[in-house]
């Protein structure tokens, strides 16, 4: 009987997680209140703006952990529309260089949609990156993906997501 109740109770747990998938890398430990970026996460999902969506939520998860980083410089709204990711990643590793930042989180976005069916549930698959914009070198990945419950929001999903990934990451 107490078998059954500890299988039940794994079954139970596994369950409330949800479908979830993550990478870790063990980097080095950064500090949490040197200057920190972010800059644009490329949206490789067929969800437009995505990637200025998880920006948003990625920029408050970091402040829950003590970090502030500065935006980079969005375009007109227009300009945003019609300016490939890449190239605003590029431009906003360059804007790190110019305020002499010393880290800058980027990254991209796989996923981000409700999938088909009767429940809808919401799937979200991100990667990040923290570099060294003075030499673009990169000092930390990981990626995470997450498929929710029906009733889950998609930036909620989202959030899990991020939360995950830069509660990864070493601050000292």
């Amino acid at each position: 009987m107490q078998i059954i109740r500890c299988l039940t109770l794994v079954v139970i747990a596994a369950l409330a997680t949800g479908c979830s998938s993550f990478t870790r890398e063990s980097g080095q430990t950064l500090p949490r209140n040197a200057s920190w970026g972010v800059a644009p996460l490329v949206n490789y999902a067929q969800a437009p703006q995505a990637g200025e969506r998880a920006e948003q939520i990625l920029i408050s998860i970091l402040a829950e952990e003590g970090v502030r980083p500065l935006m980079y410089p969005q375009p007109p709204r227009q300009d945003l529309l019609l300016q490939d990711d890449r190239e605003r990643q590029i431009q906003a590793l360059d804007w790190a260089r110019q305020q002499r930042l010393a880290y800058v989180i980027t990254g991209s976005v796989e996923e981000w949609q409700y999938k088909n069916g009767l429940d809808g549930e919401p799937a979200v698959g991100l990667s990040l990156q923290v570099l060294e914009p003075a030499t673009g070198r990169v000092l930390w990945s990981s990626s995470g993906a997450r498929a929710g419950w029906s009733r889950e929001s998609l930036a909620g999903a989202a959030q899990k997501v991020l939360r995950e990934l830069v509660g990864n990451l070493d601050f000292e």
